[in-house]
């Protein structure tokens, strides 16, 4: 099968998640946002299902997959489908489960990671809520950053069979991790790498991440979108700590 992902060009974004999956799968994808607009791709493309004119059962916001017939919404629910269908995840339910739980734990750290800069509304610019900015990012920097990455290295440490928080596989879970490691540290790189230093795992599962073959030759691909302050992810040093 050949899978479409669709996402907002320009960004990596919860895009980036997927792509990581794939590519550490090595499975064949067509990424609608790098191809231009006159071959089908950036923001028309997902317009046609944003709309319901190409699916009975529109997505709410990219990303979406294509796979076949089905179109498949939201980060997790996406890597819930591939995670059995590519090897990234357990076979038994338990464990795809669990996976599964600390996918959606990602997600709502990514949430709390994007607040940092737009705390009031995401229709505003980051330059009219800058005072707020600063209050959530002292607040999250504080408490809740050391709060989940903590979570998460106790979860490594529980899982004997390493190298990751799942079995003895890398799972997508893991992906997702060591991009948010990455992402943190593109925006916070004082008070990442002060947290981090207490929390060897963690360090640990971003470097065996992104040093497996597949997954190296993508980063160093020009299919890989750098960092940027349009994107989840944003480095404001006046927000680092």
């Amino acid at each position: 099968m050949i899978y479409e992902l669709y996402y907002w060009p320009g960004i990596q974004g919860r895009g980036e998640f997927i792509r990581l999956g794939l590519e550490e799968a090595g499975a064949d994808y067509v990424d609608f946002a790098l191809k231009p607009e006159e071959e089908g791709g950036g923001v028309s493309a997902l317009d046609r299902f944003l709309d319901g004119r190409d699916v009975a059962r529109p997505p709410f916001a990219p990303p979406f997959l294509k796979a076949g017939r089905q179109v498949i919404g939201q980060t997790a629910n996406i890597l819930l489908f591939l995670g059995e269908r590519l090897h990234l995840a357990p076979r038994d339910s338990a464990g795809r489960l669990w996976t599964h739980q600390l996918q959606l734990t990602i997600s709502d750290f990514i949430v709390e990671i994007h607040d940092t800069h737009h705390p009031i509304a995401g229709g505003l610019y980051y330059a009219q809520q800058k005072r707020e900015a600063k209050r959530r990012s002292k607040d999250f920097l504080a408490d809740r950053l050391p709060k989940f990455l903590g979570y998460f290295e106790r979860v490594l440490q529980r899982n004997p069979r390493g190298p990751g928080m799942v079995g003895a596989r890398i799972s997508y879970a893991d992906l997702s991790m060591a991009q948010v490691v990455a992402g943190l540290r593109y925006a916070f790189p004082i008070a990442t790498r002060k947290a981090l230093r207490a929390r060897p795992r963690l360090r640990a599962l971003h470097d065996e991440v992104f040093a497996r073959p597949r997954i190296r030759r993508y980063v160093e691909s020009d299919r890989r979108l750098a960092f940027n302050n349009d994107d989840i992810f944003r480095h404001y040093p006046e927000l680092d700590g």
